[in-house]
């Protein structure tokens, strides 16, 4: 087994996934102002009718990773790589060539399926790779998220800036696409940690009953909503609000998201993964708010630091607490994780868009930043008992 190709290949699958986000919202605008599309959308619905396209993409997540997830083990990780790898070409061609709003539709089912497929792979092939830093390991995996959403958004930047179509503003993925797919070709993948340590199955879909995980999954569905939906829409509606391009928002917060992650080891060994969550949550609720009322370039950049620094660490930590405190759950519980993350967040991004259509693009930031009261509570909660009971401690599965 080639730990650092394995590493390197699942790394370029979350970067594909990443610059399809960025991207897709990147040329929102541009789709729905090209003439050749102008009967895919209602003039009244348009942001909606493009928003539900982008849910199709949460929801194939969804569906894929929790369907997979539980029979990962049974399926092997290899197999299910080389069919996201296929997904991701048919779904980002698909959509290029769409010559209707039906196959668009269908094309980003098929890359958020092929998305939920890497996510349900490559967390517990990480964690199996790594049991002794597992919080560590996820954050520098998952910098490359940010890492993604930082190419796709500068390529899209500049290519819009020169008047390329957007057509191949998405073409562009396929090249990490491409890549990803060449090193996982004849690699030979670990069992993991659960089948390893001899849990059977019927104890790892138990797990996902404990009441504590439970709460988490809870957690899970507003913290993934709340760091990514505002994302893919900040190109559109900042470009409004600001008066400057959105999408350079979103790389520089990428930016910060990418450097930061590499110090979560850290961070969570002197405060706890849970408090990271806690501090998460309050800090990037603030922030949301403070974009939502940016009125310049300057102000939206601020407001951006405080954000960014909030959502940094949400979604690798999430996986991190899920795999140190209930392993026997296996891929099914961080699939699981992921799962929860994803379908919520297409609700919130389609209600995002009608929210917009109706009352304004900055209204749509605050409703989200409404969100983040619930796991605030929670996670303070738990932080506090935790304490009590001597600090954080992660389970080690023999």
């Amino acid at each position: 087994m080639n730990q650092r190709r394995l590493f390197i290949a699942s790394c370029l699958a979350l970067v594909v996934t990443a610059m399809i986000f960025a991207l897709r919202g990147n040329v929102e605008d541009l789709v729905l102002n090209d003439p050749a599309l102008g009967s895919f959308f209602k003039q009244s619905e348009a942001k909606a009718d493009y928003a539900w396209i982008s849910t199709m993409a949460f929801f194939g997540f969804a569906a894929s990773i929790l369907v997979t997830s539980p029979m990962l083990d049974a399926l092997g990780m290899r197999n299910l790589l080389y069919l996201a790898f296929s997904l991701h070409i048919v779904g980002i061609v698909g959509f290029i060539m769409a010559p209707s709003y039906l196959v668009m539709y269908l094309s980003m089912l098929l890359a958020g399926f092929g998305n939920g497929l890497v996510e349900a792979v490559i967390n517990p092939l990480i964690a199996t790779m790594f049991p002794e830093e597992k919080t560590h390991k996820l954050n520098v995996l998952h910098s490359w998220w940010p890492g993604g959403l930082i190419i796709g958004g500068l390529l899209g930047y500049f290519m819009k800036h020169f008047g390329l179509h957007w057509q191949l503003q998405m073409g562009i993925i396929l090249v990490p696409t491409i890549l990803y797919g060449i090193l996982i070709f004849g690699q030979k993948f670990p069992p993991t940690e659960r089948v390893a340590s001899g849990i059977s199955t019927g104890e790892m879909l138990k797990t996902a009953l404990n009441p504590a995980f439970l709460l988490l999954l809870g957690c899970m569905m507003i913290t993934a909503s709340i760091e990514l939906a505002p994302g893919q829409m900040v190109d559109s509606v900042l470009t409004k609000l600001a008066s400057m391009s959105g999408i350079l928002i979103l790389v520089y917060g990428s930016a910060l998201m990418f450097v930061l992650r590499y110090f979560a080891g850290p961070i969570a060994h002197r405060i706890s993964p849970i408090g990271m969550m806690w501090a998460s949550v309050t800090i990037s609720s603030v922030g949301l708010y403070l974009l939502s009322n940016a009125g310049s370039p300057t102000t939206a950049y601020m407001a951006a630091t405080v954000f960014y620094v909030g959502v940094c660490f949400m979604w690798p930590t999430m996986l991190g607490i899920t795999s140190e405190r209930f392993p026997q759950g296996g891929a099914f519980t961080m699939g699981l994780m992921g799962f929860a993350g994803q379908f919520m967040l297409g609700l919130v991004i389609f209600n995002m868009g009608k929210i917009r259509d109706r009352i304004g693009d900055a209204q749509s930031f605050k409703w989200v930043a409404m969100l983040a009261i619930i796991p605030f509570v929670v996670f303070a909660v738990w932080w506090i008992r935790d304490y009590s009971k001597g600090g954080y401690k992660a389970v080690k599965l023999n």
